[in-house]
């Protein structure tokens, strides 16, 4: 019984926190026009931080949506990272990075 409801946990957690989505998905995505450019997403981060470095940067699909996670190194030395919609191009988060 504890072994299932550990599992169910670890599955509900997992579910929570998002999945990555793969070059193949993005790709067909992109077709579909149901993601924005990557493109247009580092422009609209570039406006945002005109002096900054991308570190990483990944697809992720969260509670239905999909969602691009930006992290960057600012001209301030500091790391955020910024949550922005797939579909529209809009930042959802903006956050300094511990």
């Amino acid at each position: 019984m504890i072994k299932l409801l550990l599992a169910a946990c670890l599955l509900f957690t997992n579910a929570a926190l998002g999945r990555d989505v793969g070059p193949g998905e993005a790709l067909e995505l992109r077709k579909r026009n149901a993601l924005v450019p990557l493109q247009h997403i580092l422009a609209t981060v570039s406006k945002r931080y005109p002096e900054s470095r991308l570190l990483e940067i990944e697809l992720e699909e969260e509670h239905g949506l999909f969602l691009y996670e930006v992290e960057i190194l600012t001209d301030q030395q500091q790391v955020r990272e910024l949550e922005i919609d797939a579909l529209t191009g809009a930042i959802i988060k903006d956050e300094q990075e511990d």
